[in-house]
């Protein structure tokens, strides 16, 4: 292969940037030419593409959000705009493309997989909601993110004596939820895999209370409740005054842990590795802490699994 491109598409999330330049710099090591697309799918259909070289990645490692930008595509999702962004490729000479994305970037690249370009996706979501690796790229940022204010707001929260409830990202997974909140020591913590019920939140803060606690911090993942609603029934249930906290895309933002810079700069040169071998079709995965490569199809098949051991041992440390 002489020539590969790479974008970003989704969500972004910390990381993408130390991907991007892993991807670059391992390709131009090995002599093979690197395009940028802008916007995702978006940049293939109007040919929105740049050749990148060792300086255009300079200094990004540190930096959050994706310097290749992101956006969703419509047009993208039919026929002729998949085969339009296939036609561009070609007419470069591009021949394989590494997408860095989740669920729906994957699946976008499938599309282009069946039309002849071969494609390698790492993945990048703060969900960690991707089967077949232990972790995805940004995830270990968003959950410091969220330690951070769990810290800051168990020092208000322990002022004041009141209970606080911060609402966390994580449609349809609890991932980010169950990390921040074992980790911040939250005394209760809601996530779209397990099933609540608002009597059983009340009883575990009056049992604090009668054992002389004088404050609480609840984490909700926002794809089971909304932080507000649950305020408000904690309040009419046992009067106790609540405030609510919606950290929301600050989860998304900010300059990649150690962890996420290290994980990316592993995943993007074997990304490179892969197509260079003649592979496609495939998604760089870390598990039990080895780089493997994992079959697309295996990835979008399955659901991601959320590490039930871990929530009930929550449950038992904030008893």
């Amino acid at each position: 292969m002489n020539r590969l491109a790479v974008l970003t598409s989704g969500g972004d999330a910390p990381g993408m940037n130390a991907v991007i330049r892993a991807v670059v710099r391992k390709a131009v090591y090995h002599e093979c030419e690197v395009w940028g697309v802008y916007r995702g799918y978006s940049g293939l259909i109007n040919d929105d593409m740049v050749q990148m070289d060792l300086g255009s990645v300079g200094d990004i490692i540190h930096r959050g959000g994706t310097i290749l930008y992101s956006a969703r595509s419509e047009e993208f999702m039919t026929d002729a705009g998949q085969d339009k962004a296939c036609d561009n490729l070609k007419r470069r000479g591009i021949e394989g493309v590494i997408v860095i994305g989740g669920d729906g970037t994957f699946r976008g690249s499938e599309k282009l997989a069946e039309r002849g370009i071969r494609t390698i996706g790492v993945p990048g979501t703060i969900d960690n909601d991707i089967p077949g690796t232990d972790f995805t790229i940004g995830f270990d940022t968003a959950v410091n993110t969220v330690i951070h204010a769990i810290d800051k707001i168990r020092d208000t929260a322990t002022s004041h004596e009141r209970t606080y409830i911060i609402e966390v990202m994580g449609r349809d997974a609890g991932d980010i939820a169950l990390w921040a909140g074992l980790a911040g020591g939250a005394e209760s913590i809601l996530i779209p895999e397990a099933s609540f019920e608002i009597e059983e939140l009340v009883e575990r803060l009056e049992r604090g209370r009668k054992r002389g606690k004088k404050h609480s911090i609840i984490i909700v993942a926002e794809g089971i409740a909304s932080g507000v609603t649950i305020g408000e029934k904690i309040k009419e249930r046992t009067g106790l005054e609540t405030r609510v906290t919606v950290l929301g895309h600050l989860q998304r933002g900010g300059s990649p842990s150690a962890l996420d810079r290290v994980l990316a700069s592993q995943m993007g040169a074997m990304a490179v590795d892969l197509l260079l071998a003649g592979e496609t079709r495939k998604m760089v995965g870390i598990r039990s802490n080895r780089l493997v490569g994992i079959n697309m199809s295996e990835a979008l098949s399955q659901n991601s699994e959320l590490d039930m051991d871990m929530y009930h041992l929550a449950g038992i440390l904030a008893i």
